[in-house]
């Protein structure tokens, strides 16, 4: 079995040479299109009837369920959110709306990834250095579309924004003993990509990268990303710039800005809330 396994590496890694070698004499390029989905923890909003969670839902679906473009070439990739006009009577959290400026860039030659986006009616552009994500290498594979897929897993911190949690009635009370020595666990987050080396491009959707082969399908926490789409160009040349308008943050230096603002948004919305029916009295 363990003998199985190790043909099975040295296949991949052949495979993936070969692949590259082959289309490294051209100009190397296409789009993919992905489709995200997102699942919500209902928990977090307090009882409710099966009625009310579809409304709910409804009510967030433009934020749940996204189309994205992948452009890319041999060493860079851009990102970007499909826009669509909202339906009639249409409504949801206007921070879960893009209005189509924004983008992930990605270059893996100059090992630098921008994102630009669109936060509380400011421009960023969250740079960071693209160190090389600790993957483990898989034998699974399996079929998507046309594509054989190869499976690996990355665990890392979560430090994405959790903007579900700003509607949320399950209210934590801070705990005036924490200290530094007391600091709670990070917070990890289990990353599962099925990645294709019959297109050698080591990219993927969202901030993903450094696999050998495009990324088809990942899993990240509640959200899963599938390739639906792929076309592969050499005639027309596809341009992928990096943006240039907003202002420049570290992605430590968003967190932080974005944290603050979500915590006053979520104070404002508790607020309201509250006015609408007084607290019972302590017995």
């Amino acid at each position: 079995m363990k003998l199985k396994k190790i043909m099975k590496a040295v296949f991949i890694f052949l495979f993936t040479i070969i692949t590259a070698t082959t289309f490294a004499q051209s100009n190397f390029q296409g789009k993919a299109t992905y489709m995200s989905k997102t699942t919500m923890d209902m928990s977090r909003f307090g009882k409710m009837s099966e009625q009310q969670k579809k409304q709910r839902l409804a009510r967030f679906k433009s934020f749940l369920e996204k189309t994205y473009t992948l452009t890319f070439n041999k060493t860079a990739s851009s990102f970007k959110e499909d826009v669509k006009l909202d339906a009639p009577g249409a409504s949801g959290p206007s921070w879960g709306k893009s209005n189509g400026q924004g983008s992930i860039y990605k270059n893996t030659k100059d090992k630098k990834m921008i994102e630009d986006v669109e936060q509380f009616s400011k421009r960023f552009l969250v740079g960071e250095d693209m160190e090389q994500p600790q993957w483990e290498m898989g034998t699974e594979t399996k079929k998507i579309g046309q594509y054989t897929c190869y499976k690996a897993i990355l665990v890392k911190e979560d430090k994405n924004i959790d903007w579900g949690s700003i509607f949320s009635r399950n209210n934590q009370k801070k705990d005036s003993t924490n200290t530094k020595e007391n600091k709670p666990d990070k917070k990890m987050l289990t990353v599962t990509a099925w990645y294709t080396p019959q297109i050698p491009v080591s990219t993927g959707p969202d901030t993903y990268y450094g696999l050998p082969g495009l990324i088809l399908e990942l899993n990240a926490g509640r959200t899963t990303m599938l390739c639906t789409e792929v076309a592969i160009s050499t005639k027309e040349l596809l341009e992928i710039e990096a943006p240039s308008k907003g202002k420049e943050v570290s992605r430590d230096e968003y967190n932080e800005i974005i944290k603050v603002k979500t915590a006053e948004l979520k104070e404002r919305f508790q607020s309201r809330g509250n006015r609408r029916g007084s607290p019972r009295s302590p017995q």
